[in-house]
Formats: structure tokens, C-alpha cells, sequence
């Protein structure tokens, strides 16, 4: 019998409680890695055989390790390229506390630069269950341009933004929204998003970008963000405004230095109006997906195929009449797609839309077979319960996000509460034998908090505490944390290298704060991580484990706001210093911690923005 031959591992961590997510070994309490995969899991004693000289021994203090967490529908580019210069207001819990955040930085911002809040709240989040004014935010920003986006519903403009992006008496609405106007009819500073976005994301595009310097620093602290929430992988989705290749340079570049932190696979997301088969057809002839380095490779096309398939989603508006022309333009982009055998996925919001792209995608297998080609709906807040046979017929899956945690008290105020109880549909997916993935469609409606969906997943509340879904359409907090991982991994055909603590798959992995299957439901929102580690390697850490985390590179420049405020609100963390904080509940740990500690923490149609 030959003997077993044991590698020296280059991390090893012991004394875990490891949810594993691999069914053949459900559970461990270490593990050892090298070369950036895990060559051993199991109890402390077995694993303790793969420790060396230089083997790094890490105490996991009992602490609840799981596979890092993939999230698998975000705008992680685009939000990369502009995290610098974002004031975020996730998690910020009352009007008072935003507002002296937006004072704050208008007092450190200089010109010509402009303070921008885009997306990741929601007025339902705030003590006083109200938005911002107007009046309120010029009085603090009078000379200072301010734009506020409140998901796909509006933007907030105070008088220095308008003049600067010269919206007057005598500028006419343009054809995807409303600027709002008093008695007089001049601007008010509201911008409408009526029928679309349009007017939203046109309006954010004309201000100052960051240099490429600063790109490159803004990009990796938008990664560190997510580590700290213990996400180590995502799915890009592209995004209107977000050009292939000139605004993936930056991601190029980190690729090549070794500083990605979150694995990343992106579609290529259509940038021509009518010209969309033109788009495709020269992307298909240069790239092949699934192509690129383990951190950061191709996925395919979407999440826009057709600029007429966009069925924007805003529920205080009705739903959006898709035109006539869409079934053509969508035809000829998906029957290139498939004969090219690339992979897809198509925003798709509405059930009513829903029924539409699926008449095409079977028209066009008749012609060219879906055979074992990935593809997939993203959304579907409204799909037809009819429709999810004919999604597994065609060998497709539907990626969820959690959107209606940020917008379910208007879906309701529309449509009822009955309709919202399946918006979407999750356990009737899953019924019918459909993969579904998860993730956030961060930044600029959900927040990028992979918490946040877990939450609205397993409750089936809002950030407002309202309570969309019955019991029926909730999953227990397992299948959501599996869903999250291994689930998310098929969605990049990654499911033979990610997802899993498992001998062979990449060495990515989460030490949370708290215990995912202990605490009560509203803490499942403040649960952080305390250690993250991507190919083997430490990538952030807090608490305990924060002398082992790499230092965070400074913002850029100086004023930004992360400076000052780290990006999730943390309540330990308002007054300046740091980034990304956290004061976890150590009640389900052996141990406590008794000091506040202080951590490294669209789609546009016409051009719509996802």
C-alpha cells in the first residue's frame, strides 16, 4: 500500500465551525491550503499533519467559516470605477444622519467636483420613513453640485447641480424622463424617471470622472468593501455608460498585478441602440468566453441584449408597454448568441415581458438549438408561474436580486400586497427544477451588502420591515447560504472550482462575526466578516484577526468620501478615520469583545442603466 504523501500547506486554519457546503463532508473544523486551493478538510487533528515550518496556523476562535460568498448579478466595474467619489447612504438609519453626512462633505469636496449619492438606500430605511427635501439639501449645498439618485423613481438636483448641467426654463424634457418644474416652469431640481432612466444616468454622466490613478484606487477599495462582507466572487452585468474594452482597462490592470480581491466574471452589455446585432457580432468574433485569468474572465453577453427588450422596472410608475419591434431585434441578437454558443442573460422584470422573450427564444431554437448553453433571465419579479416550465424546457436559470427589499412598499402601494408575495417567485423556481442565483444588482438600487439579500431571502421583509412574502415563498437560511455560494458558482461555470470548502477548490472562504444559523432574524443584516481569504491569501480582517489583514490603501483623493465614512454606514464609524466598521454580537462565540474596534474596512435604455 503507498504511503499518503502530505504537502506542507502554506495556510492552515484550526478550531473553526466550518459549514462546508459540500454534501459528501457537510461539516469540518479546519482546513489547509496551498497554492491557493484547499488540499485538506476535516478536524484539527487530521489537518494539523499538512502544518510546516512556514505554514501560516490561524485560530479560528470557534468562529462560523464558510465558503466566500458569490454574488451573482452586481455592477462591480462601473461601481469599482466610481466608489471614490460616492457618498453612500447604505445603511444610514435616519434623514438626520444623511444629511449631516452630505453637510459634512460638502465642507471637504472641492470644485469643480460634485457630491454624488447613487442608490443602496431607500426612504423606507430612515427613522422618519421620509426622503430628503430639496429645500434641505440646497440650504446645505448652495454652492456645491449635489445629485442624489433614489433607485430607477428619481434624482435629486440642488440649484448648483442644475446650472452646472444647464438645465433651465427653456430645456425641453428629453424622451426617457421628466425634469420637474414649478408654477413658473423652471426646474425644480427633481428629475422623474418617466417612462425610463434615461434622464437619470444622462445627468450623472456629465460630471467629473476620476483620473485612472484614482480608478485604479477606487476600484480596489470597492473590492475590499465586499471582502469585508466576506464576498469573494461576483458576477459583472455590465451596465449603460460602461464601454467594452476602454472602461475595463482598469480591471485589466489589477489583473495583472495580482490585486483583484473579488473573482470576477463579466458580460459584455450591448452599447448601440439599434446597432446592438453590430455589437455583438464584433464581440463574438474577438472573444471567447470563460476566457481569462481565474480572477477575472469572460462571461458572454447581457445583461442587455436590445435596447426594445429593456422592461424597466419602476414600481411607482405602471408597467413600461414594450414596442412592437422588440421580438425581431431580439430574435436576430439571440440567434447569433446561440449559434455563436455563447452564453446570455437578459434583464427581464416583468411577467408580461417575460411571456415575450420566451415566444423568441423558441423561435429560435427551433432554428438553432439552447442545447446545454447557459443562459439566464434576470429579475423576473413577475414571472408567470405558466412560464417557469418553459425557462427549464430551454435549459435556462433565473438570477434573483434583492431589489424589492429597497422598493416593495411601492410594489405594494400598486399592486397589492397578494401580488407581492411571489415578486419574485422563489420556492416555485425551485419547485419546477430551476437553478436560481442570487446577489444584489448593486450599486445604484440594492445595496452590494450580500447580508442585506440573505435577509430579505430567508424573512421576506424590506429594509422598512415590511413583510412581502408568507412562509411559502421564503427559503430557511441553508438553502439561502447555498444559493449564495455553490448555487451562484454554475452561473460563471465555475461550479467545479468555487463554492465549496473542498479538497481542489479555489482556498476562498468567510469567517463571519456572527453565527448565520443562530442569530435572530434582524442580525442576519449586521453580520460582517472578520476574515476573508481569496486564493489562499488574506485579503481583509477585523477583530481578532485584524493584525493578519493587508493595510488599505488611502482613498483618492483625499476628500473622498470613504475617507471619512468607510462605505456601509457603521454607526462606531461617523466622525471620520477608517473604513469599513463593525461591533459584532459576540453572544453565540466563545469569546467576547469588550472594545469598539475600529477595522480596515443599469441598464440604460437609450441608454438605460442597470
Amino acid at each position: 500500500m503507498q504511503e499518503e504523501t502530505i504537502v506542507e500547506a502554506d495556510l492552515l486554519i484550526r478550531n473553526a465551525n466550518i459549514v462546508t457546503m459540500d454534501e459528501s463532508n457537510p461539516v469540518a473544523t479546519a482546513v489547509a491550503i496551498r497554492g491557493g486551493r484547499f488540499v485538506a478538510v476535516g478536524n484539527d487533528s487530521d489537518v494539523m499533519r499538512y502544518k510546516g515550518p512556514t505554514t501560516r496556523v490561524v485560530d479560528g476562535n470557534k468562529r462560523l467559516l464558510i465558503p466566500g460568498l458569490n454574488d451573482s448579478h452586481i455592477h462591480l466595474i462601473r461601481g469599482g470605477l466610481n466608489y471614490n467619489l460616492e457618498l453612500r447612504w447604505d445603511g444610514v438609519p435616519s434623514v438626520v444622519d444623511a444629511l449631516r453626512m452630505l453637510k459634512q462633505q460638502v465642507d471637504r469636496t472641492p470644485a469643480p467636483h460634485w457630491i454624488r449619492v447613487v442608490g443602496g438606500w431607500t426612504e423606507f430605511q430612515f427613522k422618519e420613513r421620509r426622503m430628503p427635501t430639496l429645500d434641505e439639501i440646497n440650504r446645505i449645498a448652495p454652492d456645491t453640485p449635489v445629485f442624489i439618485l433614489n433607485l430607477y423613481r428619481q434624482a435629486f438636483l440642488n440649484k448648483a447641480a442644475l446650472r452646472v448641467v444647464g438645465y433651465t426654463k427653456d430645456t425641453p424634457n428629453p424622451p426617457g424622463g421628466e425634469i420637474q418644474r414649478d408654477s413658473n416652469g423652471n426646474p425644480t431640481g427633481m428629475l422623474i424617471a418617466r417612462p425610463n432612466a434615461t434622464i437619470l444616468y444622462a445627468t450623472l454622466a456629465k460630471g467629473p470622472k476620476l483620473s485612472y490613478e484614482d480608478q485604479l484606487n477606487s476600484t480596489r477599495l470597492f473590492m475590499r468593501e465586499l471582502n469585508r462582507f466576506g464576498l469573494t466572487s461576483a458576477i459583472d452585468a455590465g451596465g449603460g455608460f460602461q464601454n467594452y474594452p476602454d472602461d475595463y482597462q482598469v480591471y485589466e490592470e489589477l489583473d495583472k498585478r495580482g490585486e483583484i480581491t473579488v473573482r470576477t466574471a463579466y458580460n459584455l452589455f450591448t452599447q448601440h441602440p439599434n446597432h446592438e446585432l453590430d455589437d455583438f457580432k464584433s464581440w463574438t468574433s474577438t472573444s471567447q468566453p470563460y476566457t481569462g485569468s481565474p480572477y477575472y474572465r469572460h462571461n458572454g453577453a447581457g445583461e442587455m441584449l436590445v435596447y426594445s427588450a429593456a422592461d424597466f422596472e419602476d414600481f411607482v410608475e405602471p408597467r413600461p408597454e414594450l414596442p412592437a419591434v422588440l421580438e425581431n431585434d431580439l430574435f436576430g441578437v439571440t440567434r447569433h448568441l446561440v449559434q455563436s454558443r455563447w452564453p446570455f442573460r437578459l434583464h427581464a422584470t416583468y411577467g408580461e415581458s417575460i411571456s415575450r422573450f420566451l415566444d423568441v427564444f423558441e423561435r429560435v431554437n427551433k432554428e438553432v438549438p439552447f442545447k446545454d448553453l447557459r443562459w439566464i433571465l434576470d429579475h423576473a419579479e413577475t414571472i408567470r408561474e405558466k412560464d417557469l416550465e418553459r425557462v427549464v424546457a430551454l435549459g435556462g436559470a433565473i438570477a434573483v436580486q434583492s431589489r424589492m427589499a429597497f422598493q416593495g412598499e411601492y410594489f405594494v402601494d400598486r399592486y397589492g400586497a397578494e401580488a407581492a408575495e411571489n415578486t419574485p417567485p422563489i420556492t416555485k423556481m425551485l419547485t419546477a427544477g430551476l437553478r436560481v442565483g442570487v446577489g444584489t444588482d448593486a450599486t445604484r438600487v440594492a445595496s452590494y451588502n450580500p447580508w442585506v439579500a440573505l435577509y430579505w431571502l430567508v424573512t421576506g421583509k424590506t429594509l422598512g420591515g415590511l413583510s412581502l412574502y408568507p412562509a411559502s415563498n421564503r427559503i430557511d437560511r441553508h438553502q439561502a447560504l447555498r444559493m449564495y455560494t455553490t448555487g451562484n458558482a454554475w452561473f460563471s461555470k465555475e461550479e467545479d472550482v468555487k463554492g465549496q470548502i473542498k479538497e481542489g477548490q479555489y482556498a476562498d472562504l468567510s469567517i463571519l462575526s456572527d453565527d448565520f444559523f443562530r442569530v435572530s432574524d434582524e442580525e442576519i443584516k449586521r453580520i460582517e466578516s472578520v476574515l476573508t481569504v481569496v486564493g489562499g491569501k488574506i485579503v481583509y480582517g477585523s477583530l481578532e484577526f485584524q493584525k493578519l489583514s493587508p493595510p488599505a490603501p488611502k482613498a483618492s483623493p483625499d476628500w473622498a468620501p470613504h475617507n471619512y465614512y468607510g462605505g456601509y454606514y457603521n454607526a462606531y464609524n461617523h466622525g471620520g478615520g477608517g473604513t469599513g466598521l463593525h461591533v459584532p454580537q459576540q453572544g453565540h462565540h466563545n469569546h467576547s469583545c469588550n472594545h469598539h474596534h475600529h477595522g480596515a474596512g443599469f441598464c440604460d435604455l437609450d441608454c438605460f442603466v442597470f
